[in-house]
């Protein structure tokens, strides 16, 4: 059974991996976990990294779709915690790539977020992301 700060390094692995598709820093990760799961076996290294061009073409082909993000970076979790399992010495290389990827811009971001929602009546907003958000809540007529 793997220890609870390896899972969560296996996690956090996962997630900088998929974050790193479609960004500046994709073929940093793509080379980086591509080392780190073929363990020097040359054959395996090119394996991997076939395997993670299909993670970034099933991410990128799925637009903004949150829910394949989660299942590829679940997929990636898991594939890390059995690497760690059977190399608990690859976790100072996992840790150092995740800090790598992440520092060179592995995450996607939408960037700068402003946002200006006017309601009426019951209307009813849900809001995701970050940046500035106005709401103002009145009558049609501009009377508050």
């Amino acid at each position: 059974m793997l220890a609870e700060a390896l899972i969560a390094l296996a996690g956090a692995g996962g997630t900088a991996l998929v974050g790193a598709v479609a960004t500046d820093s994709w073929q940093l990760a793509k080379r980086g976990f591509a080392q780190l799961f073929g363990r020097g076996d040359q054959g395996r290294v090119a394996a991997i990294e076939g395997r993670l061009e299909r993670t970034r073409f099933v991410v990128e082909a799925a637009l903004q779709d949150e829910r394949v993000r989660l299942e590829q970076q679940a997929a990636w979790t898991a594939r890390l915690e059995d690497l760690l399992s059977d190399h608990p010495e690859a976790a100072e290389e996992l840790q150092a790539l995740v800090k790598q990827v992440t520092q060179a811009g592995g995450t996607r971001s939408a960037g700068h977020v402003m946002q200006h929602a006017v309601a009426y009546g019951q209307a009813q907003q849900v809001v995701q992301g970050h940046g500035q958000q106005t709401n103002v809540f009145g009558s049609r007529g501009g009377q508050a």
